[in-house]
């Protein structure tokens, strides 16, 4: 081990401090670029390798003849398609204690800025973002590789949303092992006779060993009594009392090493100065068996949760967390080898991610989150819907009066092949046949292909709030006069009830999803341009909660809506019933709107 002479090696290790509601200090050590890099090419590797399983899979179905059994399971291997492309990251990080395969491999993870496990949510967030800074069009990765730079906790965008970071995951197998004792090489600086005597000194030792075991009251009553009773020969130099008698401590246990002091109390006897010098030495002796039953028991709560314990031993295992917390304190105090500190650090994380993790909200069942927390999200969002629902339908009017009234702009401003569509509508609705009339083998293919695309475009709605809301504005904007000019086209050619027979039965519920994504993309453009007494970080991860919940909606709703359009929508069915069928997915979407305002006046009555 190095003398106190020798320098003290250069740590180049990027470290995010975390508090601890005991007011502990853990440090997380970050993941370095390389390392995330690193594993993102090999999950991409990963992700590579599925799509190409699924691929020959899918041309073997193709190509075998399977009939309309074949069709349902090529559209089910597309939906696995855009599932793994979209849902490997978030699955992973959710579900596995913030690693993915290539996470794991590399020995990193992803934590919240708390260092508490990461929630799904933010998961979700932070890898919808990843369609944004890694997948940017024509510079692939390099958006997020200079945030990661530049940022000082080496977040990308995504983490930023989410309010995340990636730390170097320490093995939850890592014993504290042969820590030598700390030895000095050199003569004890002189720094002057003790303050205290040794009754108060083992008295201000125990308080702050015990601290955080007593009651809040108790905590402040003893702090200030105490604080009293050494300010008048040690001068206060910090106005928290409790911050000034640990500065007391820490001098006190300096002086107590120095030649002086031994001098200084040779009338007390020399044995007592001896043992003052190894106060560190026999701290880590009492303590590291406790210390290392308690690692293993926190590391089996931190991957099973604490609900693997016994109704009773929670209050025992809050305790043990609490006093390990409080030595974590006292090893910086006492100035331990870094290896200790280090290892009391990834202890207290893990406790702590274990008991918080059980104190907040209990995960809610799949069925309520799509029944009551997504909906109530949107409910909750009305505003923002509705100001997407006007930026997209003012622009639909005005393309529609505009075809109407100058008909020959139809060449200028509407793509030719929709012109084209409806001429050939006028010509198939005196022949009797129905818009988009596809064969009943290819209707599931082509369900899947619908929704994921209609996802794929609310999820770029959503993600162009990031953009102060600029995108999500063009998209609504751009895609609302082009229904209006192809409508207006339509009617023209006096086809337009050829056109809303085809769009009736899907579209309630596909319209109101986009307007839905729309909204949570406005959701975290107002925590951007205004968050308010937030910092623009924090306004960003909360809003960035809801909005994910209101995307879960829209997940929902287009899923609905794409198997209606593929497999209904294109069918040869009586218009009548395509009507039915629209006012029945009207109903559906205000029964779930319903049910959202149920699960929000509940959430809000509990409190949450």
């Amino acid at each position: 081990m190095p003398s106190a002479r020798d320098p003290a090696p250069i740590d180049l290790r990027q470290h995010h401090g975390v508090e601890t509601p005991e007011h502990v200090e853990v440090r997380l050590e970050l993941a370095g670029v390389g390392s995330r890099m690193a594993a993102a090419v090999l999950d991409s590797i990963i992700i590579y390798l599925s799509l190409l399983a699924i691929t020959l899979v899918a041309g073997q179905v193709w190509g075998g003849g399977f009939g309309s059994a074949g069709s349902w399971f090529l559209a089910l291997l597309i939906l696995l398609v855009y599932g793994v492309i979209w849902g490997y990251f978030a699955a992973f990080e959710a579900w596995n204690g913030g690693r993915t395969l290539g996470k794991q491999a590399l020995g990193i993870r992803v934590v919240m800025d708390t260092g508490q496990r990461v929630t799904t949510g933010a998961a979700v967030v932070r890898n919808l973002v990843r369609m944004l800074d890694c997948y940017f069009p024509f510079l692939p990765i390099v958006p997020a590789m200079l945030l990661m730079f530049v940022n000082k906790s080496n977040k990308r965008l995504g983490d930023m949303a989410a309010g995340t970071i990636v730390v170097r995951d320490r093995p939850t197998d890592w014993a504290l092992g042969a820590v030598p004792a700390p030895v000095d090489k050199e003569e004890p600086v002189e720094t002057g006779p003790p303050e205290l005597s040794d009754d108060e000194f083992r008295l201000l030792d125990r308080f702050l060993g015990r601290l955080n075991d007593l009651d809040a009251v108790v905590q402040v009553r003893i702090t200030q009594e105490l604080a009293k009773r050494f300010e008048g020969r040690i001068p206060r130099r910090t106005h928290d009392a409790q911050a000034y008698l640990v500065q007391v401590f820490a001098e006190e246990q300096q002086k107590r090493r120095g030649r002086f002091a031994t001098r200084a109390r040779t009338g007390v006897g020399a044995g007592t100065a001896g043992r003052t010098t190894v106060t560190a030495e026999r701290f880590l002796a009492k303590k590291r068996e406790g210390w290392e039953a308690f690692r293993t028991l926190a590391s089996r709560m931190e991957r099973s949760g604490i609900g693997a314990l016994r109704g009773d031993e929670i209050p025992t295992f809050a305790a043990r967390y609490r006093e390990v917390a409080a030595d974590l304190a006292r090893a910086h105090t006492y100035g331990l080898d870094q290896r200790v500190i280090e290892y009391l650090e990834r202890v207290v994380s893990a406790g702590h991610n274990a008991l918080y993790r059980a104190r907040g909200k209990q995960v809610s069942h799949l069925g309520r989150y799509v029944m009551r927390d997504f909906p109530a999200a949107v409910v909750q969002s009305w505003a923002y819907v509705l100001l997407a629902f006007t930026i997209f339908i003012v622009p639909a009017g005005v393309g529609y009066v505009l075809i109407r009234e100058r008909p020959a702009l139809a060449e200028e401003i509407v793509n030719p092949v929709f012109v084209e569509r409806a001429e050939q509508a006028a010509a198939s609705q005196a022949e009797g046949r129905t818009y988009a009339q596809a064969d009943e083998e290819v209707r599931p293919v082509a369900a899947a292909r619908i929704m994921t695309n209609n996802i794929q475009i609310s999820f770029f709605a959503f993600l162009g709030g990031l953009t102060c809301g600029l995108v999500t504005i063009w998209l609504l904007f751009s895609n609302g006069m082009m229904m209006g000019t192809v409508f207006g086209v339509f009617k023209n050619y006096n086809a337009l009830s050829f056109l809303t027979t085809f769009v009736a039965p899907h579209g309630v519920l596909e319209l109101t999803a986009i307007f839905i994504s729309a909204g949570a993309g406005f959701r975290l453009a107002h925590a951007i341009i205004a968050p308010g007494d937030r910092m623009r970080r924090d306004a960003l991860v909360v809003e960035g909660r809801i909005a994910v919940l209101m995307i879960g909606a829209v997940v929902t709703l287009l899923l609905i809506a794409g198997a209606i359009e593929g497999l209904f929508s294109t069918s040869d069915a009586p218009a009548a019933i395509k009507y039915v069928v629209s006012a029945l997915t009207a109903v559906f979407l205000a029964l779930y709107l319903v049910s959202g305002w149920i699960g929000l006046r509940e959430a809000r009555a509990a409190g949450r």
